[in-house]
């Protein structure tokens, strides 16, 4: 039945442009091709009563849960003698939102939202977008495809995790190392960092 579902998505829906591009995308025809459409529609589109399920917020929701998850796991995995700091600071380097823009914007996702928003798309669209289709993706497939999905077709090909390991731009984590290293104090005042 799902084969039958896929061959008329692909082929015979009046969205098969989009089942067809979402093969290239992510490597499969989907069977629920509304809920990958959905994936597309940023809340600023709608501003009707039925706010919550006409835009991507939820699937958003969910694949930031299941790709923090996935990058974990392929962490843990790829660092076997590395502790817990460090695997923190990778996981935070790639699920972050600059990395997630950065990703979806390689991977085109751009295109998709053109189509179904009406509203000026802005980068952080294309990390949510992309959030949402990994939401998306483990709905339809389950965790174990989608793990696959996400360390083939978006860390493998979109990451230079050698790169991610040097790189470290939590500014505030290096002034505080600094001021430890130093012996200076830091503290919070009124919302704002000081240094003595």
């Amino acid at each position: 039945m799902r084969f039958i579902r896929r061959f008329y998505n692909y082929y015979l829906h009046p969205d098969k442009e989009l089942a067809r591009r979402l093969r290239q995308l992510i490597g499969f025809t989907p069977v629920h091709l509304p809920l990958f459409k959905l994936a597309f529609f940023h809340k600023s589109t709608f501003s009707t009563r039925d706010y919550a399920i006409s835009n991507n917020e939820r699937l958003e929701f969910l694949g930031d849960a299941v790709l923090s998850t996935i990058v974990g796991e392929y962490l843990f995995k790829k660092y076997p003698n590395s502790d817990e700091g460090f695997l923190t600071k990778m996981r935070s380097k790639i699920v972050k939102r600059n990395s997630l823009d950065e990703i979806a914007d390689k991977m085109g996702l751009d295109l998709f939202l053109a189509n179904y928003n009406q509203t000026r798309l802005s980068k952080s669209m294309l990390g949510n977008a992309l959030e949402a289709l990994v939401g998306a993706v483990y709905i339809e497939v389950g965790y174990e495809r989608t793990k696959q999905y996400v360390v083939r077709r978006i860390l493998r090909k979109y990451l230079d995790i050698h790169e991610l390991e040097g790189f470290d731009d939590n500014y505030k984590s290096q002034l505080l190392e600094w001021c430890q290293k130093n012996g200076r104090q830091y503290r919070i005042q009124s919302g704002s960092q000081v240094q003595k």
